[in-house]
């Protein structure tokens, strides 16, 4: 019998530096509902979905950097996304800047969780592959600053068994390293969420336009997903923020790497696909059985190098 879960990419707009907390969770909570109306049971939401892309922005005071992070999760704020994960039976995954204590020290991660169709959480992800600078850069058309104000995640990439499926998750620059998806595919991952904010244009190529930039971006989640046998749902915070475009093109893509449904608009949009997680078995039978084939002997320069050398 078919393991069926329909899932959906709940794309966001534009959020601006001015817009309240509340206007984006209104936001959320309205793509839920249509989530609900369209018999969705998991609904992926971007990276830092609950404000604006604030790496871009410069900031040397702490207490301001500190007004885009959650120290809790739920929070006042955000219960009811939860309790609407509850009342309805939907999962979802949700990304936000996490503030927290570890060891009495404070920390600072590019988080999301994975949130079960009881409204629990039962999974956590901090972003592991940060792009960009931590000082302020004049080379650049506009600043990137995710290591100024995140540390590296020290979670690693688990899976977990819920909602009927191995579920795992990954955040925007992850799905440029093949890695990240290999790590989760020895795992028999089965579906990764992730969101993603990424400008339109690179800050330091004009050579590199709009439209080979979503090349890349579909290229990173079809391969992740063909090369692993798994689903990919990758979902974007689109528009212009504060005069910066922001991609869109949130996607729904098969073990077979084929998009099932990809999002039309740089708007709040919602885009669903039924994933057949049974379909996750015939690719790593075949081509990408990886105990019959995969020679990890050869491998040791992946992990015993970072850097490329003659």
């Amino acid at each position: 019998m078919p393991r069926t879960l329909r899932v959906a990419a709940a794309q966001l707009g534009p959020i601006q530096k001015a817009d309240s907390r509340q206007s984006v969770i209104d936001r959320l909570m309205s793509l839920m509902a249509q989530a609900k109306d369209q018999r969705c049971e998991f609904v992926v939401f971007p990276e830092t979905a609950l404000t604006t892309f604030f790496p871009r922005w410069y900031m040397e005071d702490q207490a301001e950097v500190d007004q885009y992070f959650d120290d809790a999760m739920p929070n006042d704020l955000t219960q009811p996304l939860f309790d609407f994960s509850a009342d309805n039976g939907i999962g979802f995954y949700l990304g936000y800047g996490e503030k927290c204590d570890e060891d009495g020290e404070t920390h600072r991660y590019n988080t999301a969780i994975l949130v079960d169709q009881s409204g629990q959480i039962v999974g956590k992800y901090r972003k592991v592959h940060l792009p960009g600078h931590s000082e302020y850069d004049t080379g650049r058309k506009w600043q990137h600053l995710e290591k100024r104000y995140f540390e590296v995640g020290n979670l690693g990439f688990p899976v977990w068994e819920t909602m009927g499926g191995r579920f795992g998750m990954c955040i925007c620059n992850d799905r440029r390293w093949p890695e990240t998806f290999r790590v989760m595919g020895l795992q028999q991952v089965e579906l990764v969420a992730l969101g993603y904010n990424t400008p339109v244009l690179n800050s330091m190529s004009d050579e590199e336009g709009a439209e080979l930039r979503m090349f890349h971006n579909h290229l990173s989640l079809q391969a992740g997903a063909y090369q692993n046998s798994t689903y990919v749902v990758a979902s974007a915070k689109a528009g212009n923020e504060d005069g910066f475009e922001m991609m869109g093109g949130s996607a729904i893509v098969a073990p077979s790497g084929e998009i099932l449904a990809v999002a039309k608009t740089v708007e709040d949009e919602l885009i669903w696909a039924d994933c057949d997680f049974d379909k996750c078995v015939f690719g790593r039978e075949t081509i990408f059985n990886f105990a019959a084939h995969r020679r990890p002997e050869h491998y040791s320069r992946i992990t015993d190098q970072v850097g490329a050398e003659e």
